[in-house]
């Protein structure tokens, strides 16, 4: 829904311009895999989408490059084995957080990036699957975005009580998401409107009022401005991600 009433709200500020809209999910639920192959393809069955970036994606796909999250999935909090809180409070630098062992999925840019840093990444053949190689002791953390550690620690509570978020610590690396387009014509003067009515957001403050709605809750839950914070970089962050307009981008440690 956040994405959803973000693109509604960029597209009503647009409206005494660009004109009147229709707004309306897919018809077929599908991946994001399948959403990006039929937006790269133009079939019309799907004309923009929200999904994390990378410059692949945008190589494929016209990307919008406001962040939509205001950077929030680049701060990582792990899910772990219960039993293991210890571990990860007894945790001071980054080398010794590299000295644990993560799990995550082949063709996830995560993967890359974990592994670019230093760190044993163990792989899952499924995504779900990850969840019981982390509770029967094939890896020792999952790193995951604050909307998705918490989202599927509810949802596996009780089939896996075994699991829990990891109380103290927090991963950095640099990266968001975006509204994609195709690479059209078409695609441009949608990408257009969308762009200009988020700067606008921006700018009136009403972005930010919806950050906090959706996003807030879920900040607090993590107790994100108290966390010990290792950064690591993102090599396949596109070169033309705004990172200097800091207005853009959620810091917890300035957000005190």
């Amino acid at each position: 829904m956040y994405d959803y009433d973000l693109l509604r709200l960029a597209l009503e500020k647009t409206r005494s311009v660009y004109g009147p809209y229709e707004l309306r999910p897919s018809d077929v639920g599908m991946s994001q895999a399948r959403a990006a192959e039929e937006i790269h393809s133009g079939s019309g069955k799907v004309n923009i989408f929200a999904r994390s970036t990378a410059v692949e994606h945008e190589t494929r796909m016209l990307p919008v490059r406001i962040p939509l999250d205001k950077g929030l999935i680049s701060y990582r909090v792990f899910l772990i084995r219960g039993g293991d809180q210890w571990r990860f409070s007894s945790i001071r630098t980054l080398d010794d957080l590299r000295k644990l062992s993560v799990g995550s999925f082949p063709t996830w840019t995560d993967t890359r990036v974990l592994r670019d840093a230093g760190f044993n990444v163990v792989t899952g053949e499924s995504y779900e699957g990850l969840f019981r190689m982390l509770v029967a002791n094939r890896f020792d953390f999952f790193s995951r975005s604050v909307d998705e550690a918490y989202r599927e620690y509810d949802e596996r509570k009780d089939a896996l009580p075994a699991m829990k978020v990891e109380e103290g610590l927090l991963l950095y690396f640099p990266t968001t998401r975006y509204f994609f387009l195709q690479r059209s014509p078409e695609g441009e003067r949608y990408a257009a409107r969308v762009e200009q009515g988020l700067n606008q957001m921006i700018k009136d403050g009403s972005f930010d009022v919806l950050f906090k709605k959706y996003k807030e809750p879920l900040i607090e839950r993590a107790n994100l401005r108290h966390r010990r914070i290792f950064r690591i970089p993102n090599p396949y962050l596109s070169r033309e991600t705004p990172l200097s307009r800091r207005e853009l981008w959620y810091d917890p440690l300035v957000d005190r």
